[in-house]
């Protein structure tokens, strides 16, 4: 196999654009932004990390608003990007959409505008494997545990379905049918095994933008496509004769690590539950949050309440759903609140880990939005009960994308956070700093549909004993 050494120089900044705020799951050591003003982007470009993550949380809007979104952050992005290069804080850049690799997300909406605002681009590799995660493609088909990923419950999804595994196909439909399956190139696993002089070639002559499907099996086939990338993006290749391209990728997490190249992370699993804070010598206590509704976040819920050390604060769907369609939804939803808020003070007060959960099952709406802004109503009150008790608490387990992304801009009001590593493959721990007086809160990302039934609960257990695995 070919090894991937070949590096683009100093300083090439790659900038992700993430569709939910726990796609930075194979990374460490990176500012995670949640505001793109000038200011905050150019403190970001100038972080010593190869990374810059920029949270979109698009994956919880409709289309135009996601759309927007994007472009809004594209254009704070450009002249932040030509100033970081002119002063010569970056050689160059990359710019990654991160998106689910379980295929739910706006695509190809999003990269569609991130080629027009950041473009022209040679072409969009779709890369979805996350192989900490179980995501594998393999002849253009994405697989979840080697089950064709449409075969699963997440295909389901009230808002991001989908009816085939098979790359080039699913493009086809994402995009109605203007990419199709006949036009997506692919990248297979044989050419990535070989890699070398026949991948280069490959990269080097696309041109116009298309889309093209690439598989991913393991780490050193993607190692070998970020390599060949790199060296096509730095200088061309003189033997090919092709001058530096540019490419758009639309990836789950696996790829950016590929691309970053970045060493082992220099905290382990137990120094990582070890950063929970203190007062004095007592460890202050923790909050779960459970916003995720897909199946395998209920089984995990259900193995966490099982433990004698956690309590159940359950956030009624229902509830909240016939407020929102009543008059003066505000006012009483605050009473809710502060019925919700005595519940988690009375579980802390207690010597208890509350765990605040919304209903199980996937709430009945008539339509995607009115979907989405019960989704956004029901993050937004688990956001503002954590932040008001957040002062005292040593640790916030967070599950669920919106969830996690309300938390920290919302409820928290951060600007950034600092992602430390993972407590878990693909669980990610952030230090945010909500009040300076105080040390940072370890906040533990938890997507919806990451690891098995036990997984919540494990991380739960680590945290809570500040021990990380044995």
């Amino acid at each position: 196999m070919a090894q991937a050494t070949v590096d683009s120089g100093p300083d090439l900044k790659i900038v992700v654009i993430d569709d939910d705020p726990t796609g930075s799951q194979t990374v460490h050591g990176c500012p995670l932004l949640l505001r793109w003003d000038a200011e905050t982007l150019a403190a970001g470009l100038a972080h010593p990390s190869p990374l810059l993550f920029l949270l979109a949380n698009t994956r919880a809007l409709a289309p135009a608003a996601a759309a927007e979104r994007v472009r809004k952050i594209c254009r704070a992005l450009r002249p932040a990007l030509e100033k970081a290069v002119a002063c010569g804080r970056i050689a160059g850049w990359l710019v990654v959409s991160r998106g689910d690799s379980t295929l739910r997300g706006h695509f190809p909406l999003e990269v569609d505008v991130i080629n027009e605002e950041l473009g022209p681009f040679d072409a969009t590799l779709l890369v979805p494997a996350f192989l900490e995660g179980g995501r594998i493609t393999v002849d253009g088909v994405h697989r979840l545990h080697g089950q064709p990923v449409h075969e699963s419950p997440f295909a389901q999804d009230g808002l991001f379905a989908y009816t085939t595994s098979h790359l080039p196909d699913w493009v086809e439909e994402k995009s109605g049918g203007r990419i199709p399956a006949t036009a997506v190139d692919r990248i297979g696993w044989r050419e990535l095994d070989v890699g070398g002089v026949p991948l280069l070639r490959h990269l080097a002559r696309l041109e116009g933008n298309g889309c093209v499907a690439v598989d991913g099996a393991s780490a050193p086939q993607l190692a070998t496509l970020a390599a060949a990338v790199r060296t096509l993006v730095a200088s061309g290749d003189a033997t090919l004769d092709a001058r530096p391209r540019r490419f758009l990728f639309q990836s789950a997490a696996s790829l950016i690590q590929a691309l970053a190249g970045l060493p082992p992370q220099p905290l382990a699993a137990a120094a990582l539950a070890a950063l929970r804070r203190r007062r004095g010598e007592r460890p202050l206590p923790g909050l779960v949050l459970v916003g995720s509704h897909v199946p395998l976040a209920d089984r995990q819920l259900e193995h966490l309440l099982a433990e004698p050390g956690c309590v159940g604060v359950e956030l009624e769907v229902a509830k909240v759903q016939r407020l929102l369609e009543g008059p003066e939804p505000v006012r009483l939803l605050a009473s809710l609140e502060l019925a919700w808020g005595q519940r988690l003070a009375d579980v802390l007060a207690g010597g208890h880990t509350p765990v605040l959960f919304t209903s199980r099952g996937e709430a009945r709406c008539r339509h995607g939005q009115e979907r989405r802004v019960l989704g956004l109503a029901l993050a937004g009150v688990m956001a503002r009960l954590a932040a008001a008790v957040a002062p005292d608490l040593g640790y916030l387990i967070s599950k669920g994308g919106i969830t996690t992304h309300t938390l920290l801009a919302d409820g928290l009001a951060l600007e950034q956070v600092e992602l430390q590593g993972q407590l878990l493959p693909g669980l990610s721990l952030v230090l945010a700093a909500p009040d300076t007086d105080q040390e940072p809160l370890p906040v533990l990302t938890f997507p919806g549909n990451l690891g098995d039934d036990g997984t919540l609960r494990q991380a739960w257990r680590w945290m809570e004993t500040q021990a990380g695995p044995p």
